[in-house]
């Protein structure tokens, strides 16, 4: 069974940095895209970034590039996100989500963990 687990949510100030982390299991991870997803209150679930299998390509939305990081370590089976320059319209549940290679769509989703950025 596909579990993803995210932890390092919190509170931060306005220009603060976390550094969220996904842990896998029941998945063999190499095969696997992975991918940063956040939902705001009264908002739809939108796409923050995503990383290949093997961590060589990576992607993000516009609105956090040059802020956020993704990257992965499949030996730990994790995946992290560095927030940093962190804004109040970060605020937001952040999800962690996996691709198989060669489907599109997302296979299976994590909880979530909520970030409040204060002003």
């Amino acid at each position: 069974q596909v579990q993803l687990v995210e932890s390092g949510g919190g509170l931060v100030q306005t220009g603060g940095s976390l550094r969220l982390s996904c842990v896998a299991s029941g998945i063999a991870v190499s095969r696997y895209g992975m991918a940063w997803f956040r939902q705001a209150p009264g908002k739809e679930r939108e796409f923050v970034a995503a990383i290949t299998w093997s961590g060589g390509g990576t992607y993000s939305t516009n609105s956090v590039k040059g802020r956020f990081t993704i990257s992965r370590d499949n030996a730990k089976k994790t995946v992290y996100l560095q927030m940093n320059s962190l804004k109040p319209e970060d605020t937001a549940v952040y999800y962690c989500a996996a691709q198989e290679v060669g489907t599109s769509g997302y296979d299976a989703w994590g909880q979530g963990t909520q970030v409040t950025v204060s002003s």
